[in-house]
């Protein structure tokens, strides 16, 4: 009996230590980009060239979903309950498209699919969304390359690379988030200004600028 009596409190204070760790089990917060709408699309006016958007890539420590920081410039680390809610290159993806779409550089502008029903096709990578934690300061940096290939020749007619950095205010995830959304708004402005302005000016297609 004396026996059952200790097991029986022996269990209970199992249970009640595991009750206890339970309640100390840390969530993951989720964070996201948020760009502004852009304007709604002109009129297509001379616009007849058609463009399909291929999913962009990204390096493999930007797919596995944790926000990055860089404590050198060698050193990559993550935030264990940091996370991001989308995976960046959908993110980058949508706002490239849905920013070509509101330039009016082209008639049309609808997601790759595989198919040749486009005259282009525009692809790229993210190269770096982080946080930027030494010499002093906080910043975070976006970098995005891109390349518009024709479907009929298979020649790429043009490709970019944009890189910006911003500075953090405060030393916390949510400020860190909220510059990375105002450098990858500059970063996409950059990149789908200089692809709608050489479409414009008649050069992509004769040349490949940088």
């Amino acid at each position: 009996m004396r026996k059952t009596v200790t097991t029986i409190v022996f269990c209970l204070a199992a249970l009640v230590i595991l009750t206890g760790c339970a309640g100390k089990v840390r969530s993951p917060s989720y964070y996201t980009l948020n760009l502004p709408a852009p304007p709604d699309s002109p009129a297509a006016g001379n616009a007849h060239a058609t463009l399909s958007i291929h999913e962009f890539r990204a390096p493999a420590y930007l797919r596995q979903g944790s926000i990055a920081y860089k404590t050198s410039p060698e050193q990559i680390g993550f935030y264990a309950y940091r996370r991001w809610a989308m995976d960046p290159r959908d993110f980058v993806t949508n706002a490239i498209l849905e920013s070509l779409r509101g330039s009016g550089a082209f008639a049309r502008v609808e997601p790759y699919d595989g198919s040749r029903d486009a005259d282009y096709v525009l692809s790229g990578r993210l190269e770096k969304l982080e946080e930027l934690d030494y010499q002093g300061s906080v910043k975070v940096q976006v970098a995005i390359s891109a390349e518009m290939t024709s479907i009929a020749t298979g020649a790429i007619v043009w490709s970019n690379a944009v890189s910006e950095i911003g500075n953090v205010d405060k030393r916390e995830v949510p400020a860190v988030v909220s510059e990375m959304n105002r450098t990858m708004q500059r970063a996409i402005e950059k990149l789908v200004t200089a692809l709608s302005a050489g479409w414009t000016a008649g050069s992509i297609g004769t040349q490949n600028p940088k």
